[in-house]
């Protein structure tokens, strides 16, 4: 049975160019220093189910030389592709295209944002993805989604997309809708763009309840919780919802 493929969509780390809406309260170094946990924890989850033959993991990444710093944050067994040139909707279905061209069964791109998302609904997706030609979202509580899943390539879900606004699930529903394409919604879950979905993190590795409803186990995710555990440990003290002062 052919595999699905997964690409985490990345931008290789590095200072003054990732994660820049989380300083603060981060610096900007630390801001590239928790990119790099968030990539390398949710690659080792994706990792281990990658090693069972269903899902072939990928980074889908930019910019184009950075390769062999960002293999280092990822599994031996996953493959690069060079994101596209274009807005996001662009990259996303040049991504999606180049994964099925590859003879997978189906396509997910998956935010290097969401570290710990439950390794249950990559498998739900999986499922789905084999039996139809479908979409499969993972809806963001920011009105996003923290990964899309297709069989097949439509270009009419990502044409003039709002992208990074509170409709973008909504409008991908709608689209689907207009394709008849069958959608299948797996619990929501969320990505950390801010201060405000950093202390999220915070509370879900602490073992916390989110603010959302979450039925399935959260993938542990150690190099992002040491990283901050250190944060706290610095001699500042901090606002996770904001600010941090020294």
């Amino acid at each position: 049975m052919k595999s699905v493929a997964i690409a985490i969509i990345a931008k290789t780390p590095e200072p003054g160019k990732s994660k820049t809406r989380l300083s603060p309260p981060l610096t900007p170094d630390q801001c590239a220093e928790i990119s790099a946990c968030f990539i390398a924890d949710l690659a080792d989850n994706l990792g281990c189910i990658t090693q069972s033959g269903s899902l072939a993991g990928y980074s889908l990444y930019t910019p184009a030389g950075s390769e062999a710093k960002l293999k280092r944050l990822l599994p031996d067994h996953f493959g690069l592709i060079l994101q596209s040139s274009g807005d996001l909707g662009e990259r996303l279905l040049t991504g999606i295209r180049d994964m099925l061209a590859l003879g997978h069964a189906g396509a997910i791109i998956v935010s290097s944002d969401s570290p710990t998302l439950p390794a249950a609904y990559f498998e739900m997706a999986v499922e789905k993805l084999r039996s139809e030609d479908c979409v499969v979202l993972c809806p963001a509580i920011d009105g996003g989604y923290t990964f899309i899943g297709l069989s097949r390539a439509h270009p009419r879900l990502f044409e003039d997309m709002p992208w990074s606004t509170e409709v973008v699930h909504a409008r991908t529903l709608e689209r689907a809708a207009e394709l008849g394409l069958p959608v299948y919604n797996l619990p929501m879950w969320y990505d950390v763009d801010d201060a405000q979905t950093l202390a999220i993190l915070r509370d879900d590795l602490s073992g916390a309840d989110l603010p959302f409803d979450a039925p399935e186990a959260r993938m542990p995710a150690p190099r992002t919780a040491n990283f901050l555990a250190g944060f706290d440990d610095a001699g500042r003290s901090v606002d996770w919802n904001g600010a941090a002062a020294s």
